[in-house]
């Protein structure tokens, strides 16, 4: 192997951004985590470490930006790659490419976080030798990374499935934290909701507690949208709140099994749906390479 297959991938997420340096998921060389403080200095420390490491490393073929959203995704937009309306505050309208771009002088390609994991799942995890799939992170908030016929859906913008409404149990009537939609799949199921909901975070609940009864609902409602839209064949829920309460695999599998209600006949769907609805086969390391992920594809590699 030679310095110049080296990959750089910028993983930005609402709290926080690694930054890592390697080609895939069993060679990294460099690895640095950077609060994700206010835009300019965020993406001034992560410039340094892109810096540091062509001094310290040589070469680098290319690098791959997984960030949170909503992105401007279109290649011939004014402004591709900057954040739009985001919910995290003083981060709408940032461009995130523009200061990035030219240090490096290589391929940068910039996708959702979700979409990244989607592809390194596709590339080294557990959606390997699937032309068709869904990955869903359940933490901050909700997103999804879609993949369809090999290729992420992109379209108008990219998918922002974790906002879709949902059929909600008649006698809940909580209005759900979303700052656009109040009770989206986010709006419910998400970190913030959960402890907006239950007063604590989602960590430090018991399997017990009453709230995941709602969660498993929503995300089963989800998932049924998946279903019965695109027809993934595997679904994979990643995020720190399925880490932190892995309980909720049987009760998101059963959610989904009892609102389709037999329509889809589908042996996944039966006894099988243990094998369906999985983790992520790079667990919580999806995210990071998801953006090792995008980087490949900028160098052409995928």
């Amino acid at each position: 192997m030679t310095q110049t297959t080296l990959l750089a991938g910028v993983e930005l997420g609402g709290t926080k951004c690694l930054c890592v340096l390697g080609t895939g998921p069993h060679d990294i060389r460099a690895r640095v985590r950077i609060k994700t403080g206010e835009p300019g200095g965020t993406l001034e420390q992560i410039a340094a470490v892109l810096d540091e490491w062509r001094t310290g490393y040589g070469p680098i073929a290319a690098l791959g930006i997984a960030s949170f959203g909503p992105l401007d995704l279109s290649p011939g937009s004014a402004t591709y790659g900057h954040i739009t309306a985001s919910t995290k505050p003083g981060w709408s309208h940032t461009d995130v490419v523009g200061p990035l771009t030219p240090l490096l002088g290589v391929p940068v390609r910039i996708d959702t976080d979700v979409n990244g994991a989607a592809l390194a799942e596709a590339r080294w995890g557990a959606a390997r030798g699937l032309a068709d799939f869904a990955y869903i992170t359940v933490g901050t908030g909700v997103g999804v990374g879609l993949v369809i016929g090999d290729r992420l859906v992109h379209g108008l913008t990219h998918t922002e499935l974790g906002h879709v409404r949902v059929a909600r149990p008649v006698e809940d009537r909580w209005p759900g934290v979303c700052a656009f939609h109040g009770d989206c799949v986010e709006g419910l199921a998400s970190g913030p909701a959960i402890e907006a909901r239950a007063g604590a975070s989602a960590a430090d609940l018991s399997p017990e507690h009453a709230v995941w009864g709602t969660v498993a609902h929503a995300l089963g409602q989800l998932l049924h949208t998946l279903v019965l839209a695109t027809a993934p064949r595997r679904i994979l829920l990643g995020g720190g709140v399925m880490d932190a309460q892995p309980h909720l695999f049987p009760r998101v599998r059963e959610a989904l099994r009892v609102s389709l209600n037999g329509y889809v006949q589908a042996s996944e769907l039966g006894p099988a749906i243990g094998h369906y609805v999985v983790p992520p086969g790079l667990g919580a390391a999806a995210g990071a390479m998801g953006a090792l992920a995008l980087a490949a594809a900028a160098q052409g590699a995928r």
